[in-house]
């Protein structure tokens, strides 16, 4: 495997229609909002799905959802446990290698980092990942959907007829988000993260939402339409990743835009600085 050998930012523009890209259980499962009423994807729902999609590809997650579990184990503590080299580690309490043995063995502990502290464990080890990923944000304030969804079956047979009323399910219309993201030489050359990790990145952000349709984002209704991809041509980068996201401009080209194509979208170039523009999926 090489190394990694120079700093990536990166941007990926979703287009969320008829869905809920992430609802807020502290607020009824509405979608997220900020206080001023833009849309808000959390950047751990963000990672999720960049973990499930590695996961199609092949690649061996430690944090894995638990329907999504590939190897028998029921907790992140079986999981490190499962591992010999990372147990053999632990008994001389080398922590190093520890950390060494986890970034090899899991693709999402080299990229986004991990902290490994058990109860059943006498070590506590953190790993700090090269990849950050912001919370995603809607280019313009979101109009929120709510309904009222009914039942007309009881959940147990001895059950009286109860009240039809089931909940609400909340969707937004049509939106455009925006990811940010950067991947940091210097964290990557701790974990191992290389070049080739980083291409396969690249994929699972152009392919985010394959296999990741539910009843609140249904399959068509959340859609990668463009990943602008940035690498600098030194290790720490001649540009800040503030610097870089700021490239892209969009602008709605009507007052109420539905479609990704009602967005007029212009990037702006620095000396030097590698730009690969990617279609999504």
């Amino acid at each position: 495997m090489s190394e990694f050998t120079n700093k990536i930012d990166f941007e990926v523009l979703v287009m969320v229609k008829n869905a809920n890209p992430n609802g807020d259980p502290l607020n009824g499962n509405r979608p997220r909002e900020t206080y001023d009423g833009f849309g808000e994807i959390s950047d751990v729902c963000i990672k999720r799905k960049i973990r499930n999609r590695l996961q199609d590809m092949g690649e061996r997650i430690f944090v894995q959802s638990e329907e999504r579990s590939d190897d028998g184990c029921k907790s992140l503590a079986d999981r490190a446990k499962s591992n010999e080299i990372m147990q053999k580690a632990l008994k001389s309490k080398d922590k190093e290698a520890y950390a060494q043995a986890a970034c090899e063995t899991w693709i999402d502990v080299r990229t986004f980092g991990q902290v490994f502290a058990f109860k059943d464990d006498s070590v506590s080890v953190g790993v700090r990942g090269p990849v950050s990923i912001h919370s995603a944000f809607s280019v313009l304030p979101i109009s929120i959907n709510s309904m009222q969804i009914t039942k007309s079956v009881n959940s147990e047979t001895k059950e009286k007829k109860s009240s039809d009323t089931m909940g609400m399910k909340h969707k937004i219309y049509s939106a455009l988000y925006v990811i940010k993201g950067s991947i940091n030489h210097q964290l990557a050359e701790k974990t191992g993260f290389s070049d080739e990790d980083a291409e396969k990145i690249k994929e699972a952000l152009r392919t985010l939402f394959v296999n990741d349709s539910s009843s609140a984002r249904p399959d068509g209704s959340m859609e990668v339409c463009k990943l602008y991809w940035w690498k600098h041509n030194c290790p720490m980068g001649q540009y800040s990743s503030a610097k870089v996201h700021k490239l892209v401009r969009i602008m709605p080209k009507e007052d109420d835009p539905k479609e990704f194509e009602d967005y007029e979208i212009e990037i702006d170039s620095l000396p030097g600085l590698a730009l690969e523009e990617v279609e999504g999926i």
